[in-house]
């Protein structure tokens, strides 16, 4: 018997069928078209996290291309909260390894938030602990930390970085909108049970590191006046000291060495005063090295020839009713024996002869109470005192090198002026900066800023100064077959209890350059607070010669001049 289907029923099952197909289809076109964007973008929250991390930061080279900071891949952990169920018992597990209490790390996860930085750039060590200890919901990627292969040298000029690639001191914060890397993002994925999918070495493109600098200082250079600055301040059981080299004829800064050093890897101790470049920040007293500047004034002047008789008065004077002494007492000198012998009497009387007006003018001219423009932060100007604020023993005491404040980057910079015939040269660090990809976007070209005296002065003091150390106080300060010239300095230093100058506390120094015929380098030597024998003469000027005796022969000067610096020097110029 044939089986007949109800038209009622057919309809009804024909009507389902199309509804269905038209909720799936209404279905499908609202989260394929409608919903699309905002789903996509759901989706995307859910399975990626986009992290911004620095580009790599440039790397600094000594003048030979010799690496001095760079930056090392280290690992930095971060910690997913949504997927934390027992946050208390992962941060108990992460700090030992973190080193940090557990409960500064269980209040960053439970944290509402995706992602949470724990702890960046760690140790090497620390990240392969973590490996070891692999928790849920906790992740590592590397990024670039700071790192200072050559340790505590150069320390108080390369400064350092932060944890977020940022300078803070020193050359890294000088040169910070060079070295800093551009910007660039991290990708995080999460699988389909949603764990974390992170790269393990994320590559940074070259177009977003920082640009390579190179300075004018030498590794060895530094190295040597490092290591003789080291020993000077043991030996002397002084508190401190500097030592600058400079090229005269430009006022390229070879080395500059600041002691106590530290080490810039390793900081977090360490106070703000520890790492201050006290060559460019700190002032002091010159006492007689600032003789030169007051010599170069006269004999520009004419005020006095290198043969100009000037009495001693055996060694004591009366000015404004204060007495002026001398370490041992001299009658009649020529003006040169003042220089050589380092006479206060007599250099008071050269002073008191040229006269404040002019004596101020050349300090000025010199580069004294204006910073030097070095391209270092925190350079301080020094202190000159106008002449309405000069009193009646300030030009007195001016000519021996006291009421007046300079920085050792001042006084080097000086006195390279007299040894480089007459021409004050802006001192600088860096000598190109270049792109990753080789491409120079600075260069660097030696800057006159003025000349304060002529060559016929420069000449006529060059003999002088040399005479101070063949006959005079910086006899220590003599190189074998070499000319030097150069002059001493012991300054009292104030005691800020009784805010008098101190009987007992001195600043030790010596200032040259060598060789006298043909000046290829400039060296300034600072001991501060000295113990027991505190004579620049004995103190300092045997720093003089031991650096020297090793920059010589490296740099391949003869003792006569005519080196390679001088020929390239030439080469520029021409």
């Amino acid at each position: 018997m044939a089986v007949t289907r109800s038209p009622l029923r057919h309809f009804i099952t024909s009507a389902a069928l199309l509804i269905g197909f038209a909720v799936v289809l209404f279905r499908l076109v609202n989260l394929q078209i409608l919903q699309a964007s905002e789903l996509s973008s759901r989706a995307d929250r859910q399975h990626r996290k986009v992290v911004t991390v620095e580009g790599a930061r440039g790397t600094i080279y000594d003048r030979n291309g010799k690496v001095l900071a760079m930056n090392v891949d280290v690992p930095s952990v971060f910690g997913l909260p949504a997927q934390l169920d027992q946050p208390r018992k992962v941060a108990r597990a992460l700090a030992p390894i973190l080193r940090v209490r557990p409960r500064e790390i269980e209040k960053k996860l439970k944290q509402d938030r995706n992602f949470v930085w724990l702890a960046r750039k760690l140790d090497p060590e620390q990240g392969r602990r973590l490996e070891r200890l692999s928790p849920e919901g906790i992740g590592m990627m590397l990024e670039g930390r700071r790192y200072y292969p050559k340790g505590s040298l150069l320390s108080h000029v390369l400064g350092f970085a932060g944890v977020d690639n940022q300078g803070l001191e020193g050359l890294e914060r000088r040169y910070e909108s060079h070295l800093r890397g551009k910007k660039h993002v991290v990708v995080l994925h999460r699988d389909a049970l949603g764990r974390t999918v992170f790269p393990e070495a994320p590559k940074v493109e070259s177009s977003t590191a920082g640009h390579n600098v190179t300075l004018t200082i030498d590794e060895f250079i530094q190295y040597t006046a490092e290591k003789e600055l080291e020993r000077a301040v043991k030996d002397s059981r002084a508190k401190r000291g500097t030592i600058i080299v400079m090229e005269p004829r430009s006022g390229a800064v070879l080395a500059m060495a600041v002691n106590p050093r530290f080490d810039p890897n390793i900081r977090r101790r360490l106070s703000p005063a520890r790492w201050r470049n006290r060559a460019v920040t700190d002032v002091y007293e010159p006492g007689s090295t600032l003789k030169t500047v007051l010599a170069a004034a006269v004999l520009e002047e004419k005020v006095f020839t290198p043969r100009t008789l000037v009495y001693g008065e055996n060694g004591r004077m009366t000015v404004a009713r204060t007495v002026i002494h001398d370490h041992e007492r001299s009658g009649w000198m020529t003006f040169s024996q003042v220089i050589e012998r380092s006479s206060n009497v007599g250099s008071v009387k050269a002073g008191l002869a040229l006269g404040a007006e002019k004596f101020y003018h050349y300090l000025r001219a010199f580069g004294f109470g204006d910073r030097t423009e070095i391209d270092l932060p925190g350079e301080s100007a020094g202190l000159v005192k106008t002449l309405p604020e000069w009193g009646r023993r300030t030009l007195a005491s001016m000519a021996i090198g006291q009421e007046v404040a300079v920085t050792p980057i001042q006084l080097v910079t000086a006195v390279s002026a007299i040894a480089n015939g007459g021409w004050l040269m802006k001192p600088f660090l860096v000598s190109e900066i270049r792109t990753d990809s080789g491409r120079v976007v600075f260069q660097a070209s030696p800057r006159v800023r003025r000349r304060p005296v002529s060559t016929e002065t420069v000449r006529a003091l060059n003999q002088m100064l040399e005479n101070v150390v063949v006959n005079g106080t910086g006899t220590k300060a003599t190189v074998a077959g070499a000319r030097v010239a150069g002059k001493t300095g012991t300054a009292e230093k104030i005691d800020p209890k009784t805010k008098a100058y101190s009987s007992s506390m001195f600043v030790a120094s010596f200032v040259g350059y060598i060789p006298a015929g043909d000046p290829q380098i400039t060296i300034l030597v600072v001991i501060d607070e000295p113990q027991g024998e505190s004579w620049g003469g004995v103190i300092a000027a045997p720093v003089f010669r031991r650096v020297a005796e090793q920059v010589l022969p490296y740099l391949r000067i003869s003792h006569q001049g005519s080196t390679e610096l001088a020929m390239a020097w030439n080469r520029a110029g021409s």
